[in-house]
């Protein structure tokens, strides 16, 4: 916890409530349904909850923002960024039950009314969002093909409308077919623990 206040140190106690309550609520609910590995469970704040804040170094929401989370498992990068920035909207998805069981029960547990998880997968998706967000769900040009049809046209934020992506490693080979339209940041360009070397925020404006 003491690293989401190291970057982000401007939190209501609100916020601050929240972010803390999902430690216990995820070593809870990984006993029962495994969707953090276990060994990486102590690694909570660092490896899941700031890394989904990386997103919102990038970019501040304006309120009324509509986001959608695809992939999302036991709710990342969503109910992190949820928190961040109680006035907008977010919608999770992800096709495995059990874990949309998890995002559901931790955003009633921490009182989001912004959040919205459901089993579904991306290409029954039929709504319009300012941005989708995603942790390494697929082939950034896979993902694309699903979540090009889900961008909204109309325009709110300082940044075009398009899609963030978290991903570790080379990441050469999958943004080549979008190298005029995306943007690769570093995440050592915000954070500077070890364990996010060679990890990257990649933004496509489609």
């Amino acid at each position: 916890m003491e690293q989401i206040l190291r970057y982000f140190p401007n939190l209501t106690e609100d916020q601050r409530r929240q972010y803390a309550m999902l430690k216990e609520l995820y070593e809870d609910w990984n006993q029962k349904i495994n969707v953090i590995s276990r060994k990486d469970i102590d690694n909570l704040y660092e490896h899941h909850v700031l890394h989904s804040l990386a997103i919102a170094k990038a970019l501040r929401f304006k309120p009324g923002t509509e986001i959608l989370d695809l992939g999302t498992g036991g709710g990342f990068p969503g109910i992190p960024l949820a928190i961040m920035f109680p006035e907008c909207r977010f919608k999770l998805i992800d096709g495995t039950g059990k874990k949309i069981r998890v995002a559901c029960e931790v955003v009633k547990a921490v009182g989001l009314e912004n959040c919205f998880p459901e089993q579904l997968r991306g290409e029954e998706e039929k709504g319009h969002f300012d941005f989708v967000v995603s942790r390494a769900v697929m082939p950034l040009p896979d993902l694309m093909k699903i979540v090009r049809k889900n961008i909204s046209r109309k325009q709110n934020n300082a940044m075009l409308n398009g899609v963030f992506v978290l991903k570790g490693g080379n990441v050469e080979g999958e943004i080549q077919p979008f190298r005029k339209v995306a943007e690769v940041t570093p995440l050592t360009t915000w954070f500077s623990e070890p364990w996010f070397k060679g990890k990257h925020l990649i933004y496509v404006c489609p």
